[in-house]
């Protein structure tokens, strides 16, 4: 039976999975291959709203109800729920395999196999559900090679367990070089081996060696010691298609209140001179302490630098609440710098590459998750790192310690910060002589390997180009017995 040149696409239900998934759906689409994107029924509602009129993905309900599972009603999204319940959603989400296996026995019974699977990192499971039906599966989760090869070793081999001064290495992961336990999420601190954390975790992640390939989006040349990893321990092939950018998402999700702010933010940066505004941001689920976001405050304020802060209610509030500044900032902070034209504070939401290309702003201070850091590479903006979850604190590492284009001001939202330290590490980035001026020109460097990468012209094609070519034919190659992967796969 042929397969048709249909993709189906299954990430897992929380935005910083999906918007990577969603990128790469729309970047195979240009290439004229059909799109299925599979989703639990609300995920699908958000995307078909935002969905452009001229595209032809397929957008597919995969049967879920968050009741069935212990979970507030509607929540089908980690955006939806606290950090505490994410484990919840996890589990909840093992539970979507038998409908998974319908979906893909439909289009073979059809007589239309997808030509291959890309699903979430989360969902181990769907490689050994894929090749049940002969077809291809690939591994993705819209993360970095470094980060996430971090993330593997230390859930596989817990060998913090086994350090008494705090500090460790990864047993099969020498060249990441030493690390922390501050560096690691509270799930992994905790993690016994018999916790439900790591019996998540043992399930799921010895299922990625049935996968026929693992896809990053990061670029090869940036990005190598965390891909050789993967391709050592799994020996499969291991492709670098990145940046996937995502243009029409990003406007299409402005909406009314988001177009307003993006436009006023682009007005107040048009009045500023070139490098001198810091932009903050900590994602589209994440947020600091109201402790923290005080002692920020008054480090900008003592730094007398330009800023702008997409802001949302501090840990522990709803963050789709209306943020109060006078409850959550120092007294008169915002109309202060408002009145002195020097800070913008935008609630939830603006168009972040829109604003990252400005030429007035300098750098980025945020959480050091991978869509972020690449907009900010993309941009030639150096970094003030302040992960708070998941791999964000290993790609805050790479970044500090490999690439040299970021500062580290904090970690986590237990992290007790001072407002002196901050405005010292502000002040050391957005300088123009001494450790800024080398963080931007690193920053400027990088962001030459990324356009490098993605070029694709006559007689030169960037490696996340070939990459991308790579992947589209492996499942062709895989079915053809007389035809061997390249050795390097």
């Amino acid at each position: 039976m042929e397969a048709s040149n249909n993709v189906l696409i299954f990430p897992f239900m929380a935005q910083g999975h999906i918007i990577p998934f969603f990128a790469l759906s729309l970047q195979l689409q240009q290439k004229g291959y059909q799109i299925t994107f599979v989703n639990t029924p609300l995920n699908i509602a958000n995307l078909r709203r935002l969905l452009p009129p001229s595209s032809a993905i397929r957008l597919l309900e995969i049967p879920f109800n968050s009741s069935d599972h212990g979970l507030p009603p509607h929540s089908e999204n980690t955006d939806s729920l606290p950090p505490s319940r994410m484990y919840d959603l996890l589990l909840a989400s093992t539970s979507l395999k038998p409908a998974f296996t319908n979906i893909l026995k439909g289009f073979v019974d059809a007589g239309a196999p997808p030509l291959f699977v890309v699903a979430d990192f989360f969902f181990g499971w769907a490689a050994a559900v894929s090749h049940e039906f002969g077809i291809f599966h690939v591994i993705y989760g819209g993360a970095g090679g470094f980060g996430l090869a971090c993330y593997y070793s230390a859930w596989i081999n817990l060998p913090h367990k086994n350090s008494d001064s705090g500090e460790f290495f990864l047993p099969d992961f020498q060249e990441a070089g030493k690390l922390q336990v501050s560096q690691l999420t509270p799930s992994l601190v905790a993690a016994t081996g018999n916790d439900p954390w790591s019996k998540f975790q043992i399930k799921n992640l010895p299922t990625w060696d049935n996968a026929d390939g693992f896809l990053f989006n990061t670029v090869e040349e940036f990005d190598k010691v965390g891909l050789s990893y993967f391709r050592r321990r799994f020996r499969r092939p291991v492709w670098a298609i990145g940046p996937i950018n995502l243009p029409v998402f990003g406007r299409a999700q402005t909406g009314k209140n988001g177009g307003i702010h993006t436009e006023s933010c682009l007005q107040f940066l048009n009045s500023k001179p070139p490098s001198s505004v810091l932009y903050i941001s900590f994602g589209s689920q994440s947020t600091i302490s109201a402790s923290q976001m005080i002692q920020l405050a008054k480090a900008l304020d003592k730094s007398k630098k330009s800023f702008i802060w997409v802001i949302r209610p501090p840990l522990g509030f709803d963050l789709s609440r209306k943020f109060r500044a006078e409850e959550w900032l120092p007294e008169n902070f915002k109309k202060q710098m408002e009145k002195e034209k020097r800070g913008v504070i935008v609630e939830k939401w603006v168009a972040q590459v829109e604003i990252l290309s400005h030429k007035s702003v300098g750098a980025f201070l945020g959480h050091c998750g991978w869509n972020s850091v690449l907009e900010s590479l993309s941009c030639g903006l150096p970094l003030l790192g302040w992960p708070l979850a998941a791999e964000q604190f290993y790609n805050s590492k790479m970044l500090v310690e490999v690439a040299e284009v970021c500062v580290e001001v904090a970690r986590g939202n237990d992290f007790e910060v001072r407002s002196e330290d901050l405005r010292e590490k502000i002040e050391e980035v957005m300088s123009e002589t001494g450790k800024g001026k080398e963080m931007r020109k690193k920053a400027f460097e990088i962001k030459k390997i990324i356009e490098a990468a993605t070029r694709d012209e006559e007689g030169f094609k960037g490696s996340s180009v070939a990459a991308m070519e790579d992947l589209l034919q492996a499942p062709l190659l895989i079915k053809n017995p007389n035809t061997n992967l390249p050795v390097d796969y």
